[in-house]
Order: structure tokens, then C-alpha cells, then sequence
């Protein structure tokens, strides 16, 4: 799929809220500016956050919950970790189970990715333009592709 503008991305990812559940993983990534949180601030509109959508980068984790949105959310951005045992300690496995849960640079999990994440790959196509590709696993036939 081709993004002409950041709107266009963060309307996707509000179409992508409407499809979302509890033990989803969606696993978002790209170099730096390709529109992982772009996609994700639309996702987190799309569950009815009002407010501003801050940027894990810094916190790692950001946590939404009923009623802010219509479900757990934890938005981390993994960017920083050395090592994937960390996130562990933070209790992102847990998140698996109660929360949808969006991760930015998930390549820094390794090995505890979930193998069902939905994984999302966003490059650059173009000054404005970004270029998503989908890797869909079972967990979501029937709502893919949107």
C-alpha cells in the first residue's frame, strides 16, 4: 500500500483500530521518520483518544485504558533497548494477554515477538509518500485487508 500524506497513514491506522482486539500485536517497523507513530497515533484516535499522542521514545511505554479508550493499550517504542530481555523486565510479556499492544522497532524483541504479531514494515516511497507492507499471520483472517 502507498501513503500519499501523513493523514493518509493515520487514517489507516484508524481503520486498523476499528478491526483491533485484546492479544493483538502489532509490530511496526521502519528506519527513522518512515510514520511507525504516525500509524499508531492513528490507531490510538481511532480507539477514541482524544488527547495528544505522545512518543514512547523516552518513557519506552505508554499505557491507555477504558475509558480513554475502548480497550488496554500499551504503545511502546523499543528504539532504545540494548538488549530484549529488557522489555521482558518491563512486563511487556504480560501486555500480550491484556492489551493490544503496538510496538515500535520490535526487531529490538528478538526472539520474543509474538509469532503472531501482525507485523507492519513502512519505508519511504517518495518525499511525502510511505510504502506499507504486511506480513499477516493467522490471528487476523477475517479482518485483514482492511
Amino acid at each position: 500500500m502507498i501513503f500519499s500524506s501523513p493523514e493518509a497513514l493515520e487514517a489507516f491506522g484508524a481503520r486498523l483500530a476499528a478491526v483491533a482486539r485484546v492479544g493483538d500485536v502489532i509490530a511496526l517497523s521502519g528506519e527513522l521518520g518512515a510514520g511507525k507513530t504516525t500509524l499508531a497515533r492513528g490507531l490510538l484516535r481511532g480507539l477514541g483518544l482524544d488527547g495528544e499522542v505522545p512518543s514512547p521514545t523516552f518513557t519506552l511505554i505508554q499505557t491507555y485504558e477504558p475509558p480513554e479508550l475502548r480497550l488496554p493499550v500499551w504503545h511502546c517504542d523499543l528504539y532504545r533497548l540494548e538488549d530484549p530481555e529488557e522489555a521482558i523486565e518491563l512486563g511487556l510479556d504480560e501486555a500480550f494477554d491484556e492489551a493490544l499492544v503496538l510496538i515500535e522497532w520490535p526487531e529490538r524483541l528478538g526472539r520474543y515477538l509474538p509469532a503472531d504479531a501482525l507485523r507492519l514494515q513502512l519505508e519511504g516511497a517518495g518525499e511525502a509518500e510511505r510504502r506499507l507492507t504486511a506480513a499477516v499471520p493467522a490471528a487476523w483472517e477475517g479482518r485483514w485487508p482492511l
